[in-house]
């Protein structure tokens, strides 16, 4: 991904803070919808608390549709938007951002590529702020001195990270738990170099489309006022054709993989394909994942590793879910010759917990902190946009946040234990693990580890 750069409006930036009340996250969000008749659909959620708009716009445009050694081209396209559209160059349009007090926010994972944009409600600064959205989205010039500038600045990016042990061991895990998908395709130097301007025009013609955007609008105006926000959005895109559901059935077989690096510390992280949005082993898997290594402190794997044998500050587990299968990962940093007795004690904590589940104080003690935690995932206007985004995307059911304390609470031990047997299978776990290399007391080798 390549992050784009950040123009913030000077009102919004300096007076906005809370925009949501836990009571109203309480009440659940009454989300409205729709399909253009470009095909675009749109989410909407009427918020009156303050005189504030957020819009995001997602495309089916991001890293998983980039052509076969043109890696990189979905966050540059993404991140060269505002570089110059329609009759407005850079500084034009970074001018007119900051006079309209607004805020353009966004970027490309592997799923969606993403413009959000906050502005206050009220007509004038509203309705110039979505006309210079839908420039940036439908008429970008991609200048050529602007297209060299960001390779350049992304090839210096990807050479400095090919130092950095966090970086390397990223890169190695996702070529290993994706082989054969996008997913594990990731940017280099030589596909960002052979990117050209028409490469990127022909991307953004492709895929900023109406059949592959979805729109999300929370906040101070009436349905009649999405409607047509939607409308000025979307319109004089081309139609373009809605994208395949794909599914990525294949599973990496075990392997561990060392790369040698200079650091004191061993970076590690073991895994393999987890979940996709909407898997319904969702709920038991998050309440589980809570519990082997997503909750902290309380952990299992902090429990074995950290607190009882010392042998890392940090260690942690989650699943990714994607549009495809997302990575399940657990990761940790700890010195280069204790490596393989860490890695030891989280293969024993894994299989304990794949065979025999939570016990019952950890299960209550999970749904607990989920379910008393839900209200900070809505307590502000962009919170909720992401959430609504992500529905919209996704394809989530409307009423996911509503019914989402109440899934959390039904989950039971056996569920989680299904759940995770279904998901994660040791003849299929990929340990990475870089550097160490640095610690002059290591020992030797035990073989492969987990």
């Amino acid at each position: 991904m390549i992050p784009h750069r950040t123009r913030f409006g000077f009102a919004l930036a300096l007076t906005v803070a809370t925009l949501f009340s836990a009571s109203a996250a309480r009440a659940g969000l009454a989300i409205q919808t729709w399909t253009t008749p470009g095909g675009t659909k749109v989410l909407f959620v009427e918020s009156r608390a303050l005189p504030i708009l957020d819009v995001q716009v997602d495309f089916r445009a991001a890293g998983a549709e980039a052509p076969a050694g043109k890696a990189g081209i979905a966050g540059l396209t993404r991140g060269l938007l505002e570089s110059g559209a329609g009759t407005l160059d850079e500084d034009a349009i970074a001018n007119r951002v900051a006079d309209l007090g607004a805020q353009i926010t966004g970027g490309a994972d592997m799923d969606r590529a993403s413009l959000s944009l906050r502005t206050l409600s009220n007509p004038a600064e509203r309705d110039g702020a979505v006309d210079l959205l839908a420039t940036l989205i439908r008429q970008p010039a991609f200048p050529a001195a602007a297209v060299e500038r960001e390779k350049s600045r992304t090839i210096a990016g990807l050479k400095e990270a090919a130092t950095q042990p966090d970086a390397i061991l990223a890169r190695r895990f996702a070529a290993a738990v994706f082989p054969d998908h996008p997913y594990g395709r990731l940017p280099t130097v030589e596909s960002v170099a052979s990117l050209s301007r028409e490469d990127l025009v022909d991307f953004h013609t492709r895929y900023y489309t109406a059949a592959r955007a979805t729109i999300s609008i929370v906040g101070d105006v009436s349905r009649a006022d999405a409607e047509a926000i939607a409308s000025r959005l979307t319109a004089g895109l081309p139609a373009g054709e809605a994208p395949l559901a794909s599914l990525n059935t294949t599973l990496p077989e075990r392997q561990t993989i060392r790369v040698p690096h200079p650091s004191a510390q061993a970076h590690i992280a073991v895994g393999q394909p987890g979940m996709r949005r909407g898997d319904p082993d969702f709920f038991p898997l998050l309440v589980g994942n809570y519990i082997l290594g997503g909750g902290g402190f309380v952990s299992r794997l902090t429990a074995e590793v950290r607190e009882k044998r010392g042998y890392a500050y940090s260690v942690y587990s989650y699943f990714a879910p994607q549009r495809d299968v997302g990575p399940f990962q657990i990761g940790l940093q700890t010195k280069g010759s204790q490596a393989d007795d860490a890695l030891r004690v989280v293969g024993s904590t894994l299989d304990d917990f794949l065979a025999k589940g939570p016990t019952g104080a950890e299960l209550q003690a999970a749904k607990d902190n989920l379910i008393n935690g839900f209200a900070l995932r809505l307590d502000s206007n962009r919170k909720m946009l992401e959430q609504v985004a992500a529905i919209g995307s996704f394809g989530l059911p409307l009423d996911y946040l509503d019914t989402w304390r109440d899934r959390v609470r039904a989950v039971s031990a056996a569920q989680i234990r299904d759940a995770f047997k279904r998901h994660v299978a040791p003849e299929h776990l990929v340990t990475v693990v870089v550097g160490g290399d640095g610690d002059k007391t290591a020992a030797p080798k035990n073989g492969s580890a987990r």
